[in-house]
């Protein structure tokens, strides 16, 4: 006798910012779509208490850790660049691919606008989009011992930054194991192409297609001649020590979400992460176009084609 086939419920984690009423409706929009199409919707456990607050019909979804995050197919992302860091790290340790739909106002890393929700829903459920891999950082803290002590990782940047407003940085820089420079800064910034249109981008850096395989280093007020912004191959190991005449130390900032006191003669080491990260994709376009649409940039006086090549109309 044949058995039935074993139907196995699709998990589709959804991340919301649950202190704005928008996405607090979309976010109850998003899990009614996903239950009539017969898959699971799922949610952070803080996020469902948050949300169930305003709306009562989210309090039976099911959280994630009920659903192991390796069982996760896809994380629906409400908000803006914030959230979509915070989704990025909850599905970390599975291969969930994260779409952003943004509900805030630059929503850099969004793939699509409020106003296409429902359709960026049908598509998820008809596992209509692409899988594009970005770089990531792997970010260790060693003491002056040269033990390992924290350990974490950036999908943006890895920032180093003073403790104390009234004092700089003292900080010697290696790439690959060789000095670089010494000098007094507010900080260094080691950015992820990704990561290049965002606190990069404010203090100075270049901005960095994502196809290409590369980690910018931008020291912030630096007080030295060669203390220009730098760009390494994605193979590099950057390392930033803070010298022991910082009396204040200073602090580590992944993607400004996890943090670690650096004493004296803390040593940051920045490589690529063996992991990237993975972001869903509805509308293949040129990066130029997302740069000219997000940033407002002005483009009168073209006179090219309509499309660049391989773009979809």
């Amino acid at each position: 006798m044949t058995q039935p086939e074993t139907r196995v419920e699709r998990s589709i984690l959804v991340v919301a910012h649950a202190l704005r009423h928008d996405t607090v409706v979309a976010a109850e929009r998003v899990v009614g779509a996903l239950r009539a199409a017969g898959a699971r919707p799922v949610l952070a456990a803080d996020d469902r208490d948050a949300l169930a607050a305003v709306r009562p019909s989210l309090a039976d979804v099911t959280t994630l850790g009920e659903v192991p995050v390796a069982d996760i197919e896809l994380a629906i992302v409400l908000g803006g660049d914030g959230t979509i860091l915070r989704a990025a790290e909850l599905v970390r340790d599975g291969t969930a691919p994260v779409l952003g739909i943004n509900m805030g106002h630059v929503g850099f890393l969004a793939e699509i606008e409020r106003d296409d929700m429902d359709d960026a829903v049908r598509r998820v459920i008809a596992r209509d989009y692409d899988v594009e891999e970005r770089l990531a950082l792997q970010v260790r803290v060693k003491d002056s011992a040269d033990a390992v002590v924290y350990e974490t990782w950036a999908l943006n940047e890895a920032t180093v930054e003073k403790a104390s407003r009234e004092r700089m940085l003292e900080v010697v820089m290696e790439i690959d194991g060789r000095p670089l420079s010494t000098f007094g800064c507010d900080g260094i910034v080691v950015s992820t192409p990704t990561g290049s249109t965002a606190y990069n981008f404010s203090a100075g850096g270049p901005v960095i297609w994502p196809t290409v395989q590369a980690i910018a280093v931008v020291p912030l007020s630096a007080h030295a001649l060669f203390a220009k912004p730098l760009v390494v191959g994605p193979d590099h190991a950057v390392a930033i020590e803070l010298l022991q005449r910082t009396a204040d130390g200073g602090i580590l900032w992944c993607d400004g979400r996890r943090s670690h006191d650096l004493p004296p003669g803390a040593r940051v080491v920045v490589r690529r992460s063996e992991r990237p990260v993975r972001l869903a994709r509805l509308h293949p376009a040129a990066f130029t176009d997302r740069l000219v649409r997000k940033f407002q940039l002005p483009v009168t006086g073209w006179r090219g084609p309509a499309t660049a090549p391989g773009d979809q109309p």
